[in-house]
């Protein structure tokens, strides 16, 4: 799968880029949500990477989409809900369903609420509580909320795993990078680990 943030341009249009501002990752300064989709992509949002990304624009959800379905899953995180972003969940929804994407995606956020919206508008879709706290508490997670319970890595446990895993919820974990710690995660039966080094998640299988 691949795994990225979402938030809403000026322009109400789902865009993909990690923090609600474009400093860090960008040349440009300032909210995502103050500039356009046509201003955003006259960013350059790959140069502070590496040089060799120099140019590469701010994507749309729509063009993620359309570039990678039928390829790849998707686990769209929500980074603030119609609170920050009015009618994110619906465009997102709409968005999924117009490129056939929703048995592929998993909805993730830390905004239980948006995510109860987006099971709403589509109740098939899988949707992700992000927890970074303890108690981690499966019972927690209603079934109109979530179908999956998503705690940073370092703070579950096996038994923990095991709760989720038998109240019928998936769990996702972010973002262990150590092979040691995945190969424990995998002990446990986790449904899937969020991670910046793939690489060595796929030497293991």
């Amino acid at each position: 799968m691949l795994e990225f943030d979402v938030h809403l341009s000026r322009d109400d249009q789902p865009v993909v880029i990690h923090d609600f501002t474009l400093d860090r990752t960008t040349n440009g300064a300032g909210p995502v949500r103050e500039l356009t989709v046509q201003e955003l992509k006259r960013l350059d949002a790959g140069g502070w990477f590496h040089r060799k990304f120099e140019g590469q624009q701010i994507q749309t959800l729509h063009e993620v989409l359309e570039r990678f379905r039928g390829r790849v899953g998707f686990g769209v995180e929500l980074k603030a809900g119609s609170d920050f972003y009015p009618g994110i969940e619906e465009r997102v929804v709409t968005t999924l369903q117009i490129y056939e994407a929703t048995e592929r995606t998993v909805v993730l956020s830390f905004d239980h609420p948006a995510l109860a919206r987006v099971r709403a508008l589509d109740p098939s879709l899988r949707t992700g509580a992000l927890v970074a706290h303890r108690p981690l508490n499966p019972t927690a997670v209603a079934p109109e909320i979530a179908t999956a319970l998503c705690p940073v890595a370092h703070l579950l446990t096996e038994a923990d795993a095991g709760r989720a895993l038998a109240a019928d919820l998936e769990v996702f974990v972010w973002v262990p990078n150590d092979p040691a710690l995945m190969d424990r995660l995998i002990a446990w039966g986790v449904t899937g680990i969020v991670t910046d080094r793939p690489d060595l998640l796929r030497s293991w299988f």
